[in-house]
């Protein structure tokens, strides 16, 4: 960092954008001597500045959203506040992408061109409004139902995502216009078979009233009643696997943390849900928050902790909105805070905003972010429910993973069980976008085939051929039509080298240019790769050029492609470098490339 930049002096508005979060700075006669001119000495110790450090990525949001973006002034501040060293604290900031450390208009737009919109819209609007600024490319802004979208980061008002997006409208929301909140689709509402998402679309998500009317807060009684012990026994006897791609026994999480001597304990959820064509998470935030914070009540109190950290993408803001608001419902009601729900025990639920970083859905790499580090995976073992948030033992769950606690608690574990299949048991969301005549959020049973998916979803459009699926995401891979008939459950993908992912289905008709596609799927993991470990920080890039070269007209060479794509999985430190060929390599196994036009 430039030494002249130390001398650096935030303006009123970045102090006051601080203090606000913070508080008002201690004053000299408080018990702390005043800062010294030159800023080389800080006062307060180490245990001040460890305890204080987890509110750095809060404290360089609340400076980007009230100005644009954070000054060297603003950063010399936040350092004060905080005892961060510059350097850590710089380093920081620029690992994400949605904070600015340079002047920047007020209104942003940040257009999606990632997989689902750039087909829909996305490149023509970046090409149209090219050389602005004000406008940037995204990767995929978890409205992939609703393409193309663009998310607005609006300097001293509240951000907002502009769906169904046109040059004209992005135009008109940089030059001062408003933003209109668009609910989430729910194509099956009034289904009376739905369990996870019964209420989106049919129940206010705004009141708690109306929340309890149609019967939340009834699993939160009935764990109160049954008791922390008997809860994770419900848990474990219902067989519930995670919902974000690993499938790890929920139960076996719980129960680890639970029975941990040391104390404090943590609960994550994590709503980073930033994989591309994923938006099921997004639509329960949006559609029926109070669900969220019910569920991750019940599993705080289940494993003894007494804060949870709800880490939300910035890019929903919509949803984080919802979320703050039933939070502070709860409260006001005792369904949060010192004594829930009568049980005598305490719970506290913060709301904790990423900066744009798909790593941070990466479990380590969140906690570091929470703890104000750079967003970076960290070696396992030890694992979160060992050694997780600020070195405690920690439970992390996804959203859709946790609202099936609902369900479970009331009607027991074995009756969830016998939902689904033997080993995968439960309904699953999946994201149904692309060619496709609705799309949108679809709660299925497992075992429900993909074919029969995609006819639930209005069948393909487009040419009304398939080209291919993509499976999982871009960390997952595509498929052809011999696969319409395989069950959707954990041992089947399995079974057919195919994995269920994160519940994506992004569907493609046969004139998709799949060379554009797999050109796109690589450069996005070459930008979001964190860069920590070799394997993965150059792997990323050299899978990006064997491919560039392969589209611009050599032979691709294939035995150079597997060996990096080797060295990736066997020596990455997380699951970004493991999964970054999969996609690609499904690609060129179905001849996608060829048949491609252009």
């Amino acid at each position: 960092m430039d030494l002249r930049l130390m001398s650096a002096e935030a303006t009123a508005a970045e102090r006051s954008a601080v203090d606000a979060l913070l508080g008002p700075p201690s004053r000299s006669g408080e018990g702390e001597p005043s800062p010294p001119a030159d800023r080389r000495v800080a006062f307060g110790g180490y245990r001040r500045s460890v305890e204080s450090r987890h509110m750095l990525l809060p404290a360089l949001h609340a400076v980007n959203d009230t100005v644009g973006w954070v000054s060297a002034g603003a950063l010399n501040y936040i350092c004060e506040r905080l005892l961060v060293p510059p350097a850590e604290a710089y380093g920081v900031a620029g690992f994400y992408a949605l904070l600015s450390l340079e002047e920047r208009p007020a209104r942003v737009a940040h257009v999606c061109d990632d997989v689902a919109c750039r087909t829909e819209g996305g490149t023509g609007i970046l090409a149209d409004l090219e050389g602005r600024p004000d406008v940037h490319p995204s990767p995929c802004l978890g409205q992939c139902d609703q393409a193309p979208a663009v998310f607005f980061q609006l300097a001293g008002e509240e951000d907002a995502v502009l769906v169904g997006a046109t040059s004209a409208r992005v135009v008109g929301v940089l030059a001062g216009g408003p933003v209109r909140d668009f609910p989430p689709v729910a194509p099956q509402v009034g289904d009376p078979s739905l369990r996870l998402l019964k209420r989106i679309g049919a129940v206010d998500p705004t009141s708690l009233e109306a929340y309890r009317g149609s019967g939340g807060y009834q699993a939160l009684a009935r764990a109160v009643e049954l008791g922390p012990d008997r809860v994770i026994v419900e848990i474990k006897a219902s067989g519930l696997r995670g919902r974000g791609g690993a499938a790890f026994p929920m139960g076996i999480k719980w129960e680890a943390v639970a029975r941990s001597p040391d104390m404090p304990r943590y609960l994550i959820c994590n709503a980073d849900e930033s994989e591309p064509g994923t938006f099921k998470d997004r639509a329960i935030m949006e559609g029926d928050p109070f669900a969220v914070i019910e569920s991750m009540t019940i599993a705080g109190l289940a494993v003894g902790a007494e804060r949870g950290y709800l880490y939300i993408r910035a890019e929903y803001p919509l949803a984080q909105s919802r979320l703050q608001n039933a939070i502070d419902l709860a409260r006001a009601e005792g369904l949060l805070g010192e004594d829930v729900a009568g049980s005598g025990r305490s719970f506290e639920i913060e709301i904790r905003r990423g900066g744009g970083a798909y790593i941070c859905g990466e479990e380590t790499a969140l906690m570091n972010s929470i703890e104000g580090k750079r967003g970076e995976p960290r070696n396992k073992p030890p694992f979160p429910t060992q050694v997780g948030l600020f070195g405690r033992p920690t439970v992390i769950n996804n959203v859709e993973t946790l609202i099936n606690v609902l369900d479970i608690v009331l009607e027991g574990g074995a009756a969830f069980a016998e939902i689904g299949t033997g080993a995968s048991t439960g309904p699953k969301l999946f994201c149904l976008a692309g060619a496709v005549a609705r799309p949108g959020v679809y709660e299925v049973e497992f075992g429900r085939t993909l074919g029969e998916l995609i006819d639930l979803a209005g069948g393909v459009t487009g040419s009304g051929r398939m080209g291919a699926v993509m499976l999982g995401g871009a960390a997952g891979l595509f498929v052809g039509e011999d696969h319409l008939d395989m069950p959707l459950t954990f041992e089947d993908a399995r079974a057919r080298n195919a994995t269920l992912g994160s519940g994506v289905v992004l569907v493609f008709d046969d004139r998709t240019d799949f060379r554009d596609t797999s050109r796109r799927i690589a450069q996005f993991f070459r930008d979001e790769s964190c860069g920590q470990c070799v394997p993965c920080r150059v792997g990323t890039v050299r899978q990006e050029e064997l491919l560039a070269r392969h589209l611009g007209g050599e032979s691709l060479d294939r035995d150079l492609f597997e060996e990096v794509a080797r060295v990736m999985v066997d020596a990455s430190i997380c699951g970004l470098g493991h999964t970054a060929s999969t996609a690609i390599r499904s690609v060129i196994d179905l001849g996608l490339l060829e048949r491609s036009r252009g």
